[in-house]
């Protein structure tokens, strides 16, 4: 038993250190899956006085009105006999406390701090262990006594306040409430009855305690409160006796307090039945005993969000990437891979396995074919212009067959307006290997980790690919200037065949200018020059491909390695720069990463040895 209360003790511990509990958030964290036992009762109830039986210390502070007006989570750890006691806050981990008084003061002073000195109350809890050998292995939450009016220096929301706060923890399905009842007030009256029938109406997480039995008028007795006859509840209602405030003043311990609760149960005619469940010592030993029974019941429902929390922590620091090495080779290193992972999307993106490369195959499909039967050779072939280009390339001395410098102006004129779409369709496979940096930029997780490097991948990506389209173009036009410079032989030997068809060659040569002469050599022309768009049409995008396409894949920051390479340790580290909250994101989730992968360690020991 003291080992599994030990073990969430020190689980609740951790997670109160990190902030993990549930007053910080409205998400299911691993403080609220743990059972724990809330103390409600209304003002001058004995709340502090049953909490101090149980702890066997004073350490509370005393006094009228709202003295407790900060939570106060209290863990209690169980050592070996002979141990010497202390006492541990939270907000100050590395101070052991040996005198209680000094104790009570720091509980104050804190309170002090973060209401200020004023009789307002704060939700933020105060968290202290006592480590002693009196005490059993145990987790209680001290709330601020409930109240019905306000009184001077207190806003008129203070009492809806305070039940506020107290329903934020009792109405936790794993809290375990500890409804503290004066004896000497009617139970119909009691504020913590009330608010336990609301949020509890069947009583299953309610533990009744009856305090100030023995100042009960005479003739009257809480017989039937404690038999369960007035107000049941599904577990024993328990009386205690504190100490009066004479005893307080005069300082009786509690080792002689817990002596005369017992002896009073005991010696008193219409307690003596009862004597075996009554008392402080025997509660704490219940209690005890009741949330390790819960502990156990709440086992695999705590296992269940542990493993949960543990894959989302896992998903999330996965996302927010690794932590930055602080050595300049480490960052070197972890720039390469980066890029890595970005070249290879980038990759996978022209090979088709993700979207985006099928375009660049319409250009060549489509746009290409499309263009180049757009161009219109109307100026070229017109009859005036080729009158004119076939009479001045005839010169001094008309041609004897075929007008062949006539012909090669002809073509070439017609030709030059080819370099349009090939420009058109290096541009549109550069737009198209651009637009895929910037796909790939974004699936990169691991660059929106680091700005800097974003914006650096980026530019030099599309720096390397500025080169390469400038080698594109150059080389789909030289395809162009080819065409343009070397004539296709074999075509135009089947010209002079025509006059061995029926041509007659003795006609005037000026004869041979007529328009229908001139429809035939601007029919000639027009066929070469299909002939040749038919041609550049399937070379024009295989250069586009070797020389943007494939250098992409094969060499899209071989430029920006170069300059890593060279970089200077400032330099390389600015690339590596993350948003501070990134950073503190991390480290945070790291931590609780850390205390949930502990706890489901330890829980799952033992729910294994169950």
């Amino acid at each position: 038993m003291e080992n599994l209360i030990s073990l969430v003790n020190k689980i609740q511990r951790a997670c109160t250190a990190l902030g993990d509990y549930g007053e910080a958030s409205a998400l299911p964290t691993l403080w609220d899956s743990l059972p724990a036992i809330a103390v409600v009762g209304g003002q001058s109830s004995g709340k502090s006085s049953v909490l101090e039986s149980i702890v066997g210390k004073d350490f509370l502070p005393r006094g009228s009105g709202i003295v407790t007006r900060r939570p106060l989570v209290l863990q209690l750890h169980k050592m070996d006999e002979g141990s010497r006691e202390y006492a541990e806050f939270l907000h100050l981990p590395r101070r052991r406390f040996t005198d209680f008084a000094a104790v009570r003061k720091e509980i104050q002073d804190e309170t002090d701090r973060e209401t200020g000195r004023s009789k307002m109350i704060s939700s933020v809890p105060i968290h202290l262990s006592i480590y002693s050998p009196n005490v059993v292995n145990l987790t209680l939450i001290d709330l601020p006594g409930l109240t019905k009016v306000a009184v001077e220096g207190q806003p008129e929301s203070i009492v809806l306040d305070i039940e506020n706060m107290v329903r934020s923890y009792i109405e936790k399905p794993n809290c375990i409430i500890l409804a503290i009842s004066p004896a000497n007030q009617d139970l119909a009256t009691s504020d913590a009855i009330k608010i336990c029938r609301e949020v509890d109406p069947t009583g299953e997480r309610t533990l009744g305690v009856l305090t100030k039995i023995d100042l009960m008028d005479k003739g009257t007795d809480a017989v039937e409160i404690l038999e369960g006859k007035s107000y049941r509840l599904k577990f024993p209602w328990v009386g205690v006796v504190n100490r009066s405030q004479q005893d307080i003043n005069k300082n009786v311990d509690m080792i002689a307090a817990r002596r005369r609760e017992r002896e009073y149960f005991a010696s008193t005619p219409e307690y003596k039945h009862l004597a075996h469940r009554m008392g402080s010592e025997h509660l704490a030993k219940m209690l005890s005993k009741h949330l390790e029974t819960v502990i156990k019941s709440k086992i695999p429902g705590i296992q269940s969000l542990i493993n949960k929390t543990v894959s989302e922590l896992e998903a999330e620091l996965n996302r927010l990437g690794k932590p930055v090495a602080a050595d300049a080779g480490g960052k070197l290193y972890t720039i390469m891979e980066i890029c890595r992972l970005f070249d290879q999307i980038y990759k996978e993106h022209l090979d088709g396995v993700r979207s985006g490369g099928d375009k660049i195959y319409n250009v060549f499909d489509n746009q290409l074919p499309s263009a180049l039967k757009r161009l219109q050779f109307d100026k070229q072939l017109a009859m005036e212009n080729i009158r004119k280009l076939i009479t001045e390339a005839d010169g001094y001395q008309p041609h004897l067959i075929a007008p062949e410098q006539g012909y090669r102006r002809l073509i070439e004129s017609t030709l030059v307006t080819i370099r349009g779409p090939a420009e058109a369709a290096v541009d549109a496979v550069h737009g198209l290997l651009k637009e895929l940096v910037h796909k790939a930029v974004t699936e990169t997780h691991e660059l929106k980790q680091y700005p800097a490097l974003r914006v650096e991948v980026t530019n030099a990506a599309c720096e390397s690919l500025e080169r390469m389209r400038d080698t594109s173009k150059k080389a789909s036009l030289q395809l162009v200037d080819m065409e343009c410079s070397y004539l296709t032989v074999d075509f135009f030997r089947k010209l002079p065949q025509d006059v061995d068809k029926g041509g007659n060659p003795t006609h005037s040569i000026f004869d041979r200018y007529n328009d229908a002469y001139l429809r035939r050599v601007g029919t000639t022309v027009l066929s070469y020059v299909n002939m040749v768009c038919a041609s550049l049409r399937n070379s024009i995008p295989k250069s586009v491909v070797y020389c943007q396409v494939r250098e992409a894949k094969r060499c899209l920051l071989d430029h920006f390695f170069t300059e890593l390479g060279a970089m200077e340790p400032k330099r390389l580290s600015s690339l590596l720069n993350e948003d501070p909250a990134v950073m503190e994101r991390r480290t945070a989730l790291a931590k609780r990463l850390e205390l949930y992968r502990s706890a489901q360690a330890e829980i799952d020991a033992v729910a294994w040895s169950k």
